[in-house]
């Protein structure tokens, strides 16, 4: 009984940091807007929260699977999807199916999953992630000085920024999410859309 109790409170527990984690991610978001964020369910995982409007990116730089420095500004004209994460990181290691499942489906000249992971080991131990689980869509970054989760305040992993075609961010989800869902699908599609229309249309509003 006294386990099942402590495995009780401990969920609880964990529920409570993901909710303070969430709060606090929305709270940094509103301080750079005049308008509040809003957060919307896209499947059973955590809530895209939407930025108001496109706010820009700070810099940053990274490597790629052959160790040439990379930017966003590579990115320029296409939409990217940025997920921070690394092997070691439970809820990371669950979603990057998804993800690679998503970069399968929508990657192309107009989108992209950018997966960067922060692994300090480098591309070796990420290399062995993607043959061990069958990962062949996603490319393969790093960032082992892990500057990028303060240039774009992450709390925590895994985290994942929404990025236009003129690297500014659109929303983020922070924590797992089902990328490959129906809901996911229809939001960044939605995005796409919007864009490839060239209208004034906002997806914000969906």
């Amino acid at each position: 009984m006294r386990v099942r109790t402590i495995a009780g409170m401990s969920a609880v527990l964990m529920a409570a940091i993901v909710a303070i984690i969430i709060a606090g991610q929305a709270a940094i978001l509103l301080a750079a807007d005049s308008s509040p964020p809003t957060a919307s369910n896209t499947s059973d995982g955590a809530p895209f929260i939407v930025l108001p409007a496109p706010r820009p990116v700070a810099a940053f730089s990274f490597t790629d699977r052959d160790d040439a420095q990379v930017t966003l500004a590579d990115f320029h004209g296409r939409m990217v999807l940025l997920n921070l994460w690394a092997t070691w990181c439970v809820p990371c290691r669950k979603e990057m199916p998804a993800l690679d499942r998503l970069q399968a489906k929508l990657g192309g000249a107009g989108f992209t999953v950018l997966p960067l992971s922060i692994d300090h080991r480098g591309r070796d131990a990420v290399a062995r992630f993607y043959r061990e689980h069958g990962l062949t869509s996603l490319s393969i970054y790093i960032d082992k000085s892990a500057n990028v989760t303060y240039a774009v305040n992450a709390a925590g992993m895994p985290t994942t920024l929404l990025i236009d075609t003129q690297g500014r961010e659109l929303g983020r989800v922070i924590g797992p999410a089902e990328w490959d869902s129906a809901a996911m699908l229809s939001r960044l599609t939605s995005y796409l859309e919007a864009h490839d229309r060239g209208a004034s249309a906002d997806p914000h509003s969906n």
